[in-house]
């Protein structure tokens, strides 16, 4: 598949078929996402993996804030990534250079946008495996942090789950006019 395709063919996929994807196939999914961009390369994202049923449901019925939709597609699930950061290191150049405080007016927000970054580069990689994937962000992070025993310099950026798709693969919706996105500035 080239770039050009996976680009306008991945989706997000909510419905899964019962089949168990490997361990070994998430490993390398990880690994292609390492190469997602960051901050000075600081790669403040981390993926902690849950394929045990047991803790998949238990986060789909305490910390999703009572969004249905999201526990249902949580339940359809054959695994989940929660895509976490570390704080306190992107949107700032204070281990790199002099003065220390040259920080990016947006330094707070930085850290999500790694993530987001990272987020999308897992789902391109996921889907360029045969791995189809959905971003939930109706959750509790601070509950699906306790529950994972995540470090205290780490926050929950969202949620991502995966699996083969059941189904037909469906076409993209209907994008909005380029002259309604696309501004060129002189």
């Amino acid at each position: 598949m080239d770039a050009i395709q996976l680009l306008k063919n991945r989706r997000s996929v909510r419905k899964y078929k019962d089949q168990i994807v490997p361990r070994e196939l998430i490993e390398e999914i990880v690994k292609l996402s390492q190469f997602a961009p960051s901050w000075s390369n600081y790669q403040v994202a981390r993926y902690n993996i849950i394929d045990n049923r047991s803790l998949i449901e238990e986060i789909a019925n305490n910390c999703v804030q009572g969004f249905v939709y999201n526990a249902k597609t949580l339940t359809r699930a054959n695994g989940v990534v929660v895509l976490s950061y570390v704080t306190g290191k992107s949107g700032s150049l204070k281990d790199k250079v002099k003065p220390e405080d040259v920080v990016s007016d947006n330094s707070g927000a930085w850290e999500c946008f790694d993530a987001g970054i990272a987020c999308l580069q897992f789902c391109l990689s996921a889907y360029a495996k045969g791995v189809a994937t959905c971003v939930l962000g109706v959750i509790n992070n601070d509950a699906i942090a306790q529950k994972i025993g995540l470090p205290e310099n780490e926050k929950v950026a969202a949620l991502i789950v995966y699996g083969y798709e059941a189904g037909e693969h469906h076409e993209a919706p209907v994008r909005k006019d380029i002259n309604e996105i696309l501004r060129f500035v002189e």
